[in-house]
């Protein structure tokens, strides 16, 4: 089950962020992100926070691989793989499948580099351009137990 959302202004994406978490902000969700540099994952991840309201500065894993967020009922794991080849891909496969469990919110940025160690049920999330600069938000439920956010969202 997949949707596309088209967003032609930064507050565009913030109300489809802030719809998001709404959905998930009761069960959580495990989400891979897709999308060129400068696409808007890392934007999308910083207003689902908000709207969730952690508290922290919600800044891109590039550098760390993860970031952590406590400050709200519900936590927040943002992962980034862009700088992991694929033995770093297997020395954190273990913590990816942990993450995706229970009540928390987990974003895996570049999940494209996970090279198919991402089994598990989730959302998938392609942020691609439109001709006005405009972003087109793609979303796919894999497996059944997020068909209900594709659904809020349509």
């Amino acid at each position: 089950m997949k949707i596309l959302v088209k967003c032609e202004t930064l507050e565009d994406t913030k109300a489809l962020a802030y719809k998001f978490a709404k959905l998930v902000a009761e069960n959580g969700c495990f989400v891979n992100l897709y999308g060129e540099i400068g696409a808007g994952k890392t934007a999308f991840v910083k207003f689902v926070a908000e709207a969730l309201g952690i508290k922290e500065k919600v800044t891109s894993p590039s550098f760390v691989i993860l970031n952590e967020y406590h400050s709200a009922s519900l936590p927040v794991y943002h992962f980034d793989l862009y700088r992991l080849e694929h033995v770093g891909i297997s020395t954190i496969t273990d913590e990816l499948r942990e993450y995706s469990d229970g009540k928390k919110i987990t974003f895996v940025e570049w999940a494209e580099f996970s090279q198919g160690e991402l089994p598990f049920e989730r959302l998938e999330i392609s942020v691609t351009y439109d001709d006005n600069d405009a972003r087109i938000y793609q979303f796919e439920a894999v497996g059944s137990k997020d068909f209900y956010v594709i659904e809020g969202l349509s």
